[in-house]
């Protein structure tokens, strides 16, 4: 326990990352967006909001794909969603699935996000809505590059 207290002591002291491929421009564009975070574990929500709160987006959780759409319900201001698979009570694919059927919310941006990273496991997120997807262990460049594009940020330019 003493390891995983150290672990989160170091990731609260640490500053966001340096997310060094995106312009200024580009992670100015991200400021004020609205991220929900659909995960069952904490630890991935601790981290995914602190990562995204230190770029100035808003962040709103939910345990569970039922609680994702409650929350979605609830704040239209939602930009894009991060979806993790595998949850208990409904699980992302689900998740995904019921979002999409909705017609108030069928054209949201859904990042399924997994421990799974076989080719089969992306396509089936896709069929199921997803409109990008991201393997466990998150890389924070490509999540924030994934955010940009799907929620509406400006072009990436590389900064030299």
């Amino acid at each position: 326990m003493a390891e995983t207290t150290g672990a989160v002591r170091d990731f609260l002291a640490a500053e966001p990352a340096p997310l060094t491929s995106l312009s200024t421009e580009a992670l100015d564009s991200l400021k004020g967006k609205t991220v929900l975070i659909v995960d069952d574990d904490p630890r991935n929500i601790f981290a995914v909001t602190s990562l995204l709160e230190g770029h100035g987006m808003k962040t709103l959780h939910a345990e569970n794909g039922r609680a994702g759409i409650v929350m979605l319900e609830r704040h239209p201001e939602i930009d894009i969603a991060l979806i993790d698979i595998m949850m208990p009570e409904m699980d992302g694919y689900e998740t995904m699935r019921l979002i999409r059927a909705n017609p108030a919310k069928r054209w949201l941006p859904m990042i399924a996000v997994t421990a799974k990273a076989l080719k089969e496991d992306r396509e089936r997120c896709m069929a199921a809505g997803a409109s990008d997807y991201l393997a466990k262990p998150i890389d924070d460049g490509q999540l924030v590059e994934l955010i940009r594009i799907w929620a509406g940020g400006s072009p990436v330019q590389a900064t030299v």
